[in-house]
């Protein structure tokens, strides 16, 4: 019913005659012998079920949904196959609103990413089918929000995300390969906006707050690293441990990464007669350290509006990023004195995040290595190394009196524990309002 032909450079084609009886011919191009003959036989199987009007069986279905295009649009010429029915092409819109539909983020992520999609959709058109977008394409896009005027850390987030859309893309078969895969995304890191706020600035505004709460608030972003208002509006009393100086942290923006859920921070000398007078001054009951930031809203809307006024009426000048720079001052502060790893674990991140996004270059540096005397760095730098040193070599036991895996390495350096409620004795009981705490028993904070 078929037979193969061999033409030169070892090239071979199918010759065959269908139902009318009309001689035709597929011409393979250079294969081997074996293929040839395989190829042979299931053009024969087509002609047969052809002729008794029967489907093919699933294997033979399975080969010709298999070959390439080409090679079946030479079948289809012959009459042996129907036209393959084209998919309709996915545009980018429709994309881009399926990996929205798919992120499992946080609502401030999902934000992010709308910045990102909202370029895509606007350079390219929602219409534009995702198979016709090129590197090319994609390196246009890039220098035309470079070009912006877009901050170099912006335009390295996008990018990022924009990468993931099309890798989702490949992933879910739409396209075979990434147009923006060897895009080079750049530095998220932004260092025009880092700023070290001094404690001599802090001092003068923690004088202008207008209350307690506001004054925790600088306190916690400046002194413990907390991270505002995500986590100072999860800390409870029961949270806070007098004894031994330390406070346990929730971080929603950590928690879907193992180990990041909670961590132990030390409370600073600076820090703990700002939480006692909000302790003295809570109503009995309370449990949120911060309540205004745990109504409805968050009570957040208005933070950066209000510390602009309180930093005005300190008579200092506004920052950039408020309360990411006061963390990032913390973080400097801390990686003077204490290992790399320790300050990442208080940090709730790794040493090579701490590195990229929080540790600041000071004035102090300079000094000290062309010589200068005096300055704060080299005074802290010499009475901080032995105290860190000697908490270092002598812990002392932790408070915790739940499970016997515990250890001072974990709460020390910031390793989660399971769960904090077995710190309540320590920490006072009764949801942490116990006025019985011993406010001069202060072991790691001596240290600090």
């Amino acid at each position: 019913m078929a037979s193969i032909a061999n033409d030169p450079n070892r090239r071979k084609r199918i010759l065959f005659t269908d139902g009318d009886g009309e001689r035709k011919t597929i011409r393979l191009g250079v294969v081997s012998v074996k293929d040839a003959a395989s190829f042979r036989l299931r053009v024969e199987a087509i002609l047969s079920d052809q002729r008794l009007n029967r489907p093919h069986d699933a294997e033979l279905c399975e080969w010709l949904q298999n070959l390439p295009d080409d090679t079946y649009a030479k079948m289809v010429r012959v009459g042996l196959v129907e036209p393959r029915e084209r998919a309709e092409a996915v545009t980018l819109g429709a994309l881009l609103d399926r990996f929205h539909a798919a992120a499992v983020v946080k609502a401030s992520t999902q934000a992010a990413y709308r910045q990102t999609t909202g370029s895509l959709r606007e350079y390219f058109g929602v219409e534009k089918p995702v198979e016709s977008v090129t590197t090319s394409d994609a390196d246009e896009w890039r220098k035309t929000i470079a070009d912006s005027g877009l901050a170099t850390a912006t335009v390295a987030k996008r990018v990022t995300i924009a990468k993931s859309v099309f890798r989702k893309a490949v992933r879910w078969g739409i396209i075979p390969t990434s147009p923006f895969a060897d895009l080079r995304a750049g530095s998220q890191a932004n260092a025009d906006r880092s700023h070290y706020v001094s404690p001599e600035t802090i001092r003068a505004i923690l004088a202008a707050c207008p209350g307690d709460e506001w004054r925790a608030i600088v306190g916690l972003s400046r002194f413990a690293g907390l991270r505002c208002p995500s986590e100072i509006r999860l800390l409870r009393w029961g949270d806070v441990n007098w004894e031994r100086g330390r406070l346990t942290v929730r971080s929603p923006k950590t928690a879907g990464h193992d180990g990041h859920a909670v961590r132990v921070v030390p409370i600073a000398p600076e820090l703990r007669p700002i939480l006692h007078d909000l302790f003295d001054a809570a109503e009995p009951g309370t449990e949120a350290v911060v309540p205004r930031l745990s109504g409805r809203a968050g009570g957040s809307a208005n933070l950066r509006t209000t510390l602009h006024k309180i930093i005005a009426k300190a008579g200092e000048r506004p920052w950039p990023r408020l309360f990411h720079n006061m963390r990032a001052s913390c973080a400097t502060d801390w990686v003077e004195r204490f290992p790399g790893h320790v300050v990442a674990g208080w940090l709730g991140h790794s040493p090579l995040i701490a590195a990229r996004h929080y540790l600041q270059t000071r004035d102090a540096h300079f000094d000290l290595a062309t010589g200068a005397t005096g300055t704060a760095l080299e005074s802290g730098a010499k009475c901080g190394a032995p105290e860190a040193q000697n908490a270092a070599q002598h812990p002392t036991a932790p408070d915790c009196t739940g499970s016997p895996e515990s250890s001072e390495t974990s709460c020390f350096a910031g390793v989660s524990q399971p769960d904090a409620s077995e710190c309540e004795a320590a920490a006072g009981g009764n949801n942490g309002r116990n006025r019985t705490r011993t406010c001069d028993f202060i072991h790691v904070t001596d240290a600090l």
